[in-house]
């Protein structure tokens, strides 16, 4: 039995979070470059068990695909040919970046840092990713 990874794909940065190995909790993982995110799976896949990749799906308010649906569907199907023995889930990613921002508040990150350091607020949005996945099944 592997982990589940979620990721949250962005043009510059994507966040990427993982679960414990009894699939209980998400927890934020890393901020990679995108344009390094397949280097970084593939090594990551080399030291952990991962069974499920779990991809942040955009769309509109409305439920219609937005300006990084395409991005994402392809790089789900580029997954897919890399990783054939790993499942592919896509799950809605609406308001994940607002509540990532509020879970940084709560947590009492200062406006500043919150600022400086967006690659949390990736990290944190893949998370959300993931739980809201992990309520799912």
């Amino acid at each position: 039995m592997g982990r589940i990874i979620a990721i949250d794909l962005g043009t510059k940065r994507t966040g990427v979070a993982v679960t414990d190995p009894l699939k209980m909790l998400a927890n934020p993982l890393e901020m990679v470059e995108t344009h390094r995110l397949l280097d970084f799976l593939t090594s990551y896949f080399k030291k952990e068990e991962v069974e499920t990749i779990v991809l942040g799906y955009p769309r509109h308010l409305d439920g219609n695909p937005n300006e990084m649906t395409p991005r994402v569907l392809s790089f789900k199907d580029r997954l897919s040919k890399l990783y054939p023995d790993k499942k592919l889930v896509l799950v809605d990613e609406r308001f994940t970046s607002k509540m990532a921002m509020q879970t940084m508040i709560t947590m009492g990150s200062k406006k500043k840092d919150r600022k400086e350091k967006a690659g949390n607020l990736d990290k944190v949005s893949a998370a959300i990713i993931l739980q809201s996945y992990l309520e799912q099944i």
